[in-house]
């Protein structure tokens, strides 16, 4: 079967350019073979010499021979990174955010990827119960490391369980295969109360721990339970005082892997600290931060980046009036670290938004929805220059929130302009110079 690769950015004066590639092209293949994925390619468009087979928008298929110095970019992005179709998710877990989502959302929202190749180029999860030995030897062959692995639990009956498939009990053999192929792996637990924590969650770090360093890291992430829950697994949340064990439990072992490696190597999310009013650990226990991709250390995180530099702002000719607008987790950072900052002519207001869309036991920040939004700033009445959103809850390089809605039609609704905060250094650029 032949796989094509769908151009979608071609760079100016790039190679691509100059011998005529446009947007919407497909690539073919390269030297007359098919190519798979953007790891495939990679590889086959290391040559100084290569030969492209391109089909045309029209339909036509043209062939390019090409000069270029080993290694050379071509210039060009594709609509994917995977040209035979991503992997789809075979479990069905008790846990599972998709699952939840609300109907009629937009497509993408509702794929559930569990492709070995995103794992190692965008460090999406996988539980590698779709892997089969081609899969591993491909892995070895090119070497592709590190991966990220949704192990859960390493007790293989549970395991089953929890995703509600017959081979994900093996998970231990699969984790040492991989090692034995010269794999390094960074892993998450999605923690569920009475599931897989409290003995489990001592055995399942014991036995990750065990692997280390070849288990590079692995991370704790509280179950995230939306209203549409309709025929799903019966689930809790964490109470502040379970939220506490698993921190102090957290803490010892921390405190031991520190003493034996020199690193904390099991590190928990943010909203387990909030959620049992416990300090976030300081910067160093992060470890320079291998999961912050995945909500690990965003708090610490974030804090150091804005400790970094200073508030430095002569002020504002005339009054402006912003309101910065986050989730309820992020309200107890946010609220004492802008409460002090002293800028002429600047008030600042944090609003913490309900999320009322997925429900109110969702606070982070990224899940926020714009009509949710719109809902806090009416019930919020007062003067306003503009308003800040976190960029997390908009669609990667995109202005679009998990709703559809755009930053632009908040724009109109609430009739001030919206800017986008990415982290702490564009929230302190917004707050002193607001444009």
């Amino acid at each position: 079967m032949a796989y094509s690769g769908i151009i979608s950015k071609v760079m100016p004066e790039s190679i691509a350019d100059e011998i005529g590639l446009e947007q919407g092209d497909r690539l073919l293949a390269v030297d007359g073979e098919n190519i798979r994925d953007l790891i495939g390619l990679s590889f086959a468009l290391a040559d100084e010499c290569i030969e492209l087979l391109i089909e045309k928008k029209n339909g036509e298929q043209e062939v390019f021979e090409i000069e270029k110095e080993y290694d050379e970019d071509l210039g060009i992005e594709f609509e994917s990174a995977v040209f035979d179709g991503v992997r789809r998710c075979a479990n069905k877990c008790i846990f599972c955010f998709v699952d939840q989502m609300a109907p009629g959302m937009r497509e993408s929202l509702y794929v559930k990827d569990d492709d070995y190749r995103l794992s190692f180029l965008y460090g999406n999860f996988v539980t590698l119960t779709n892997l089969g030995p081609r899969d591993i030897k491909r892995i070895s062959k090119l070497h592709l490391s590190p991966l990220y692995i949704s192990v859960h639990t390493t007790n293989g009956m549970l395991r089953e369980r929890m995703l509600n498939n017959k081979v994900a009990g093996n998970i231990m053999d699969q984790l040492h295969t991989l090692i034995d192929n010269g794999v390094e792996m960074h892993t998450q637990i999605v923690l569920c109360p009475n599931i897989n924590d409290g003995d489990d969650l001592e055995r399942t770090i014991r036995d990750l721990y065990a692997l280390h360093p070849n288990i590079l890291s692995m991370a704790i992430v509280p179950v995230g339970l939306s209203r549409f829950r309709d025929n799903c697994y019966e689930l809790e949340t964490f109470t502040p005082d379970k939220a506490l064990a698993v921190v102090e439990k957290i803490n010892s072992w921390q405190e031991k892997c520190r003493e034996e490696n020199g690193t904390s190597f099991v590190y928990l999310s943010d909203e387990f600290y909030l959620a049992a009013n416990q300090p976030i650990p300081d910067y160093e226990m992060y470890d320079g931060f291998p999961q912050l991709e995945n909500g690990i250390g965003l708090v610490r995180n974030f804090l150091f980046e804005w400790q970094e530099e200073p508030i430095v702002a002569q002020g504002y000719s005339e009054p402006h009036y912003l309101d910065v607008v986050c989730g309820i987790s992020a309200k107890k950072i946010l609220g004492p670290l802008l409460k002090d900052i002293t800028i002429p002519n600047l008030t600042i207001r944090v609003l913490s938004v309900e999320n009322i869309f997925f429900g109110t036991d969702i606070t982070v920040s990224g899940l926020l929805t714009g009509q949710d939004i719109i809902r806090t700033l009416t019930a919020n009445e007062g003067i306003r220059t503009g308003v800040i959103i976190p960029g997390a809850a908009l669609k990667k390089g995109e202005t679009v929130f998990l709703d559809n809605m755009t930053c632009e039609q908040l724009e109109d609704h609430i009739a001030v302009p919206v800017r986008a905060a990415y982290g702490a250094k564009d929230l302190r650029e917004l707050l002193q110079a607001w444009r």
